[in-house]
């Protein structure tokens, strides 16, 4: 409850500047009265403002729906309205993880890389204080490193399951696969007997695997492996999606096949179409 001239002044906000004005000239006040009073309506307007912005949800569900719209229509035009929604829906809800998640699809979908690396930076660089959005900035501090890494040599050491010491920079002079993958993923199961076929006919040439799974039971992953016939070394930490080395390095879909060259570089990280061919052209250079 107000009374007097300030229940007067906050129902009628939009002429508060000229009621303050009569009330002032009716009146006697000094300056810092008349500061103080001006600091009190100012700040009821803004959280009688901050109170009226409607729902999250409300408006979400809207502009969601604009946006299917336009994607079903035009890709490209989909996507500028995907990205125009989700810096809107960022400024005005800064604290819901919504507007970021559609500014990190427009990132991986768009094929103007100059803006796909804009947003991945601008979503890199967010308060990860946040638990609604930290996993989104993970992912996009993973996808920058990712492509910073393409074209340059890999480093990856470990020790695998077996027991064996793995380290790519010491495998110069061998064309490698990066396999990142688990025993619960239906397309990197369908792919194994295509990359068991490569291995074989070209391990002798030089042809080497690495295992990444994303697993989080190592006695299931363990019988998948002997049951499979997967002779090559394989890196568990039973971490799941958190398995450290596909955070470290980006993964954020599985199946994820990269390749190095025999110089120690990562050349290609979508290796699983034309496997075999590519693996032969770079045995061959």
């Amino acid at each position: 409850m107000c009374s007097g001239f300030l229940c007067v002044f906050l129902s009628s906000t939009h002429s508060f500047p000229f009621n303050l004005f009569l009330y002032m000239k009716s009146y006697k006040f000094n300056l810092s009265f008349v500061t103080i009073l001006t600091a009190l309506i100012c700040s009821s307007c803004f959280l009688y403002a901050e109170e009226k912005k409607p729902p999250f949800d409300e408006v979400f569900k809207k502009l969601d729906t604009e946006v299917r719209a336009a994607l079903k229509k035009d890709r490209t035009e989909g996507l500028k309205e995907l990205e125009r929604v989700g810096n809107l829906l960022s400024k005005d809800y800064p604290e819901e993880h919504m507007p970021y998640a559609m500014l990190n699809a427009v990132a991986r979908m768009t094929s103007d890389q100059e803006k796909s690396m804009k947003i991945l930076k601008r979503l890199a660089a967010l308060d990860d204080s946040n638990p609604q959005i930290s996993r989104i900035i993970s992912q996009a501090k993973g996808e920058l490193k990712k492509r910073e890494a393409l074209g340059k040599p890999l480093d990856m050491k470990f020790t695998a399951m077996d027991g064996r010491e793995v380290d790519v920079s010491k495998m110069e002079g061998k064309v490698v696969l990066i396999d990142f993958w688990a025993t619960w993923c239906g397309p990197c199961v369908r792919e194994i007997p295509s990359v068991k076929k490569t291995y074989d006919e070209l391990h002798s040439k030089g042809f080497e695997i690495i295992g990444i799974s994303l697993d989080s039971n190592k006695e299931k992953l363990e019988d998948f492996i002997a049951k499979n016939d997967m002779p090559w070394p394989q890196f568990f930490d039973g971490k799941g999606w958190k398995t450290s080395l596909a955070q470290e390095h980006g993964i954020s879909s599985i199946p994820a096949m990269w390749l190095v060259d025999k110089e120690g570089n990562l050349v290609d990280q979508n290796a699983r179409s034309g496997l075999e061919e590519k693996v032969k052209e770079h045995l061959a250079k």
